[in-house]
């Protein structure tokens, strides 16, 4: 079952059971499908669908960090409980050493040097880690990796 199928299932499912805020969260997901279905008039593959969400759990996060200064903590709880859920579709998390290992393997495939290089490590890099892991901290480690020694 394609990750779209498992989230207009999930939606049916969130509607018989009357869980609101979860079936919120799903209608936005599913929105944000089909528009993107509809502006670039493709068929979405799991990978698109994966960029979706990650791209809503990104806003969620900072919204909370947002609410969080601002002092509105139930509007921060509201972001928390959709991130929860979005989070859910996304497949299991890289730990920090399999980050690491991919990103030494990165550099050694691309024979990245310095810093200059930071943009084609990231071009290999972007496609294998898509989803699995969150990029600002994978663009870290490759700075870290590039970083004159």
């Amino acid at each position: 079952m394609s990750l779209k199928d498992q989230i207009t299932e999930d939606m049916k499912s969130a509607m018989r059971a009357k869980e609101a805020a979860k079936l919120g969260t799903i209608r936005l997901i599913t929105a944000a499908m089909k528009q993107k279905e509809v502006d670039e008039r493709v068929e979405l593959t799991d990978t698109m669908v994966l960029a979706i969400i990650e791209k809503m759990i990104k806003q969620r996060k900072d919204s909370i960090s947002q609410f969080e200064a601002g002092g509105r903590q139930d509007l921060a709880d509201i972001e928390k409980a959709e991130l929860l859920i979005l989070s859910a579709y996304m497949p299991a998390g890289l730990s920090d050493a399999e980050m690491q290992a991919a990103v030494a393997a990165a550099v050694a495939e691309t024979a990245a040097t310095g810093p200059q290089d930071m943009g084609k490590l990231m071009a290999v890099l972007k496609p294998k880690l898509a989803g699995r892991a969150d990029m600002t901290v994978v663009s870290a480690l490759v700075k870290a990796a590039l970083a004159p020694r």
